[in-house]
């Protein structure tokens, strides 16, 4: 049995081939309900389909293929120029080793440092280095960072006197002179179960010293009394390799700290020795991008650290955090036989620094940028 289509549908199929485009739709609905299974009846559905096609706007043809490669491009682009990822500490330390630093407190020798030059050009640097980045992959995110470099002289001018950044003040971040445990949860905890592996890698170091010398790769601070010594891993942003490798284990955990500041001027990791008797003169630190965080490893009595007129205590093996923007100061004024206070100091980024700003901020001030 052959089934024959209706006369109005053999019409249909008769009608010029140029016919508009929902025309041929019904046409191919029609063919569907009454579909003669003969070989004109699939001539004509493959025609009439080729010339819908080709009844197609060319213009939007056009548009679509330009789009495309548009697209195709933006996503070579976009592969070619990655934003650097977080730089870990081993590859810090590589570079320190391959820019000649190899031992000690680590002076940046650049005169155009921003963490170490203070001129009145130091805000169009800033701004410059934050047009580079935009350039190089977006202004998204920026706002605060390009508010706080627009206005850095009214900021850092009009600060009230117990908050006084001496380089760079980000707006709009949360102000307390300390934070909670919780500010940075994972790295204060991971500090803290490795504290015997801490204090063990600095008893090592720490037998080092006599009355005569001070040994290789501490930093004696200038202080109004007493004695401060500094061991550093990293020192604005840039690793120290041969101490590192005096304290493998504690340089290894700095790797595994997701808020750690490594790769720019304001990230520093050392350990710090007050011995008694010392007093730290009050002083700002340079930024409020980041919080402070003192691990104690020897903490002995009538040992303080004061920041924005608030005095804390230090315990072994628990972490303290603060904004060191505030004004601070230190002392020991425990007894001699009980020997000094001791903490792991590292730089952390502040919980408010958004992601996109961390990566922009490490660009800007990218040590020797």
């Amino acid at each position: 049995m052959v089934w024959v289509p209706l006369r109005t549908t053999r019409t249909d199929r008769r009608a010029p081939l140029r016919a508009p485009a929902t025309r041929c739709a019904t046409m191919s609905l029609e063919w569907l309900m009454d579909w003669s299974w003969s070989l004109d009846g699939l001539r004509d559905f493959i025609a009439t389909g080729i010339q819908s096609f080709r009844d197609c706007d060319a213009t939007a043809l056009a548009a679509v293929a330009c789009l495309l490669v548009l697209f195709v491009w933006y996503c070579y682009h976009v592969g070619r120029e990655q934003p650097r990822a977080y730089a870990t500490v081993n590859a810090l330390m590589q570079s320190a080793e391959a820019n000649g630093v190899q031992n000690g407190y680590v002076y940046c020798h650049s005169p155009e440092c921003v963490r170490c030059t203070h001129h009145d050009g130091l805000n169009q640097k800033l701004y410059h280095n934050l047009q580079e980045y935009a350039k190089r992959y977006s202004w998204s995110g920026m706002g605060r960072i390009h508010k706080g470099i627009r206005e850095q002289g009214r900021y850092l001018n009009s600060r009230p006197s117990i908050q006084k950044p001496e380089v760079f003040f980000l707006p709009d971040l949360p102000t307390m002179p300390y934070f909670s445990r919780d500010a940075q949860k994972h790295d204060v905890e991971l500090l803290e179960r490795n504290f015997q592996t801490i204090l063990c890698e600095f008893e090592t170091l720490y037998k080092a010293f006599s009355n005569c010398s001070l040994p290789q790769g501490w930093k004696m601070n200038s202080t109004p009394s007493g004695e401060w010594f500094t061991f550093y891993l990293v020192n604005q942003g840039m690793c120290v390799p041969r101490n590192c490798r005096r304290c493998p284990r504690t340089y290894r955990l700095l790797g595994s700290l997701r808020t750690c500041i490594g790769n720019n001027v304001f990230g520093n990791a050392c350990i710090s020795v007050l011995s008694p008797g010392t007093v730290i003169a009050e002083h700002y630190g340079p930024t409020n991008i980041r919080i402070r965080c003192h691990l104690g490893l020897k903490t002995p009595s009538n040992c303080e650290l004061v920041v924005g007129g608030e005095p804390q205590c230090w315990a072994e093996g628990r972490c303290l955090l603060f904004d060191d923007s505030f004004l601070h100061t230190a002392f020991h004024e425990g007894p001699p036989e009980e020997g000094p206070r001791v903490v792991f100091m590292v730089d952390l980024w502040h919980p408010n620094v958004a992601a996109a700003e961390r990566q922009a901020l490490d660009f800007i001030f990218a040590p020797g940028r």
